[in-house]
């Protein structure tokens, strides 16, 4: 396996209240602000970091949320 290969992990296993925190603190970076939501969410592991990535519920933009150890 090489360092570069993205590891689907699934998001629904996580708690209710985890899901919940990921899904509604939120940064877009197009729209500027915090906690518009995120639609569509992907767990999956890329370089040993796990990422939470999915689309702004107001415009639809990527957005991306790196997980810290604390966060697992």
């Amino acid at each position: 396996m090489s360092d570069n290969e993205r590891i689907e992990r699934d998001f629904n296993l996580r708690s209710e209240e985890d899901k919940k925190a990921f899904l509604e603190q939120t940064w877009c970076d197009h729209c500027q602000e915090v906690n518009l939501g995120m639609v569509e969410p992907e767990e999956y592991e890329l370089n040993e970091t796990i990422f939470i990535e999915g689309k702004c519920a107001k415009c639809g933009t990527v957005i991306l949320t790196e997980l810290t150890d604390e966060e697992f």
